[in-house]
């Protein structure tokens, strides 16, 4: 069964397709009792791919275990949060291929709770597994121009890294199912409106503003805030949360080998991009328009010689 490979990492195809240059692709900061920990590739709207997704598994466990940094900040370095997945990566792979996917987060450590307060500084583009990793986060400080949505929807890419889970459960089944369904984006005004933002401040200072929220968190007896942390988390998923995550884990990654990579491949290709929802499908052509198009091609390629 697929899903059973899923769960054997394969090394030789992680190395291939982990680059080693990356290192500087996830920033780690302690400003004092807070860790800040930022997604670097601006280049690419701070796409997470498999390098990227074990460094920031790597600094957000570090936080973790870190006795003296009470609150992390994640955050997307040059006006970006976080685009999803690479689908240029994703685009090259083949069904054997997909087994390099972590099943603990395609986009970090996603699939489980995290033991410490996280708030996500959310500017530009928070979309597909960028909107979960957002959701991963306790709160959430939005810029006003910043969008929010479920843009995998698009090239069939699921939600596996804890969107299903923790989506509904911030902002209820129904307006949940509204982001899940259309992958429409929504904006700042409507993402507050509905719970899914906790602030929103002017653009650009999204990091600033929860920098300033994290030392707010800092001055309280921590063991107490953080029991009463888990607590709320235990209500709002009736002690099923690890059960939840792992149900959407194992159904997410029966698609990506049947859909998602086709998908991005799509997305390669133009199509679908810039958060479009229409003419997500290639055109089939008549032949005679097939015809002419090799004709114009080629007569463009002499013209150029």
């Amino acid at each position: 069964m697929l899903l059973q490979r899923l769960l054997r990492i394969n090394k030789t195809n992680l190395r291939r397709f982990c680059d080693q240059k990356t290192t500087a692709t996830v920033l780690v900061k302690k400003e004092g009792p807070i860790t800040t920990i930022g997604i670097n590739r601006p280049e690419k709207r701070n796409c997470v791919n498999l390098a990227t997704a074990a460094l920031l598994k790597k600094a957000i466990e570090s936080f973790e275990n870190d006795p003296t940094s009470y609150v992390g900040v994640l955050y997307g370095v040059g006006g970006n949060f976080c685009a999803g997945y690479d689908l240029q990566e994703l685009s090259t792979m083949g069904e054997s291929d997909v087994t390099v996917l972590p099943v603990d987060g395609t986009v970090g450590p996603t699939l489980r709770f995290i033991k410490k307060p996280l708030i996500a500084a959310v500017s530009g583009y928070a979309v597909a597994g960028g909107l979960e990793l957002a959701m991963l986060c306790d709160m959430r400080v939005v810029e006003e121009s910043a969008i929010m949505g479920v843009f995998c929807r698009r090239f069939g890419v699921p939600l596996i890294d804890g969107g299903t889970v923790r989506l509904q459960a911030a902002i209820g089944l129904s307006r949940a199912l509204d982001m899940i369904l259309t992958g429409r984006g929504i904006g700042a005004k409507e993402a507050l409106e509905w719970g899914l933002a906790n602030r929103i401040v002017a653009t650009g200072t999204a990091y600033g503003q929860a920098l300033s929220l994290a030392n707010s968190l800092v001055k309280f007896p921590q063991f107490c805030m953080n029991t009463d942390r888990k607590s709320a988390y235990n209500a709002a998923y009736v002690t099923k949360y690890q059960e939840l995550l792992d149900y959407e884990r194992d159904h997410g990654f029966n698609v990506v080998a049947k859909e998602s990579v086709e998908g991005a491949q799509r997305f390669m290709s133009g199509i679908g991009r810039h958060g479009t929802t229409h003419n997500l499908t290639e055109k089939k052509l008549p032949d005679w328009e097939v015809e002419e198009n090799k004709i114009a091609q080629n007569l463009d390629k002499k013209s150029k010689l």
